[in-house]
């Protein structure tokens, strides 16, 4: 198997990224719509005693060294450790990279088809009777964020505020967390590879992004698209391989014994034939 190429790598997750985010902002869906299943996925936990966002979400509101760390924890991490685990999967875990990248890719495709089919209003966009606190919003004058997501101030347009289910952030927090587990070499790493994605559940759902079950469906993505990248890669190495394949110029049609191509030149090979040669 060749090494993969980084101008290639780079510019595959830059094409899927980007499809994955235009998409993101192409599939919001109406308020109306997002808010109920929001509302129901809030009464479902309820109905179980698991809406642990709640007594969360009231901590880091009240706690501001809680609170204010979280809030930079959710709109960076995200897009800094996981870039930062690739390039550390390229370089120095290079067999297993290929793999860890299409489980990547097609866990955020699965999360895209989450976002389509069930726009679900977050626990901090619904009305101030259900008791939650936007704390990017409470804290924003400590970060470079507004009142929209963890959109940069004056940018919340372009983000979807309806894309709480699946919650990616605690998706590809697992994917890192695993991979961290799976190939890291010191104590250290492999607790990071536990902390990490525990910590991220509690950072969607105390910021009041996310509910539990946002974060389980994460999960179960994740789950998902590691079901199916090895067929995914199969797939990609026999449509490679036929790429690869040398043409046969042909085109599979062969001469019979003594027929020539117009314009081809005898050569003898026997020597009957070098008889058969006029001097």
């Amino acid at each position: 198997m060749h090494k993969p190429r980084w101008w290639a790598e780079l510019s595959l997750v830059a094409v899927v990224y980007a499809a994955y985010s235009g998409g993101r902002l192409l599939v919001r869906g109406d308020e109306t719509s997002a808010v109920a299943h929001g509302l129901a996925v809030l009464r479902f936990e309820e109905g179980l005693g698991i809406d642990a966002e709640h007594p969360l979400n009231r901590l880091f509101t009240d706690v501001p060294a809680l609170g204010i760390p979280a809030d930079f924890a959710y709109a960076s991490l995200h897009y800094l450790v996981t870039p930062a685990v690739l390039v550390w999967l390229f370089r120095r875990r290079t067999a297993h990279y290929r793999a860890a990248r299409t489980w990547l890719m097609l866990s955020t495709l699965l999360g895209l088809v989450g976002f389509t089919l069930l726009p679900t209003c977050p626990p901090r966009l619904l009305g101030a009777a259900h008791g939650f606190t936007d704390t990017m919003a409470h804290f924003s004058a400590y970060g470079w964020w507004g009142g929209e997501a963890s959109a940069p101030r004056g940018l919340g347009g372009l983000t979807n505020q309806y894309a709480a289910m699946p919650s990616l952030h605690v998706g590809w927090a697992l994917w890192c967390g695993v991979l961290l587990w799976r190939y890291g070499r010191t104590p250290l790493t492999k607790a990071l590879g536990v902390a990490y994605p525990l910590v991220t559940a509690l950072v969607v759902m105390g910021t009041a992004n996310h509910y539990l079950l946002d974060a389980v469906a994460g999960a179960a993505v994740m789950g998902a698209g590691l079901l199916l990248a090895p067929y995914a890669l199969r797939l990609a190495d026999r449509i490679g391989g036929r790429a690869e394949a040398s043409p046969v110029v042909s085109g599979g049609w062969e001469t019979s014994a003594g027929e020539r191509i117009p314009g081809q030149r005898s050569v003898p090979d026997t020597a009957d034939d070098k008889q058969a040669t006029p001097r």
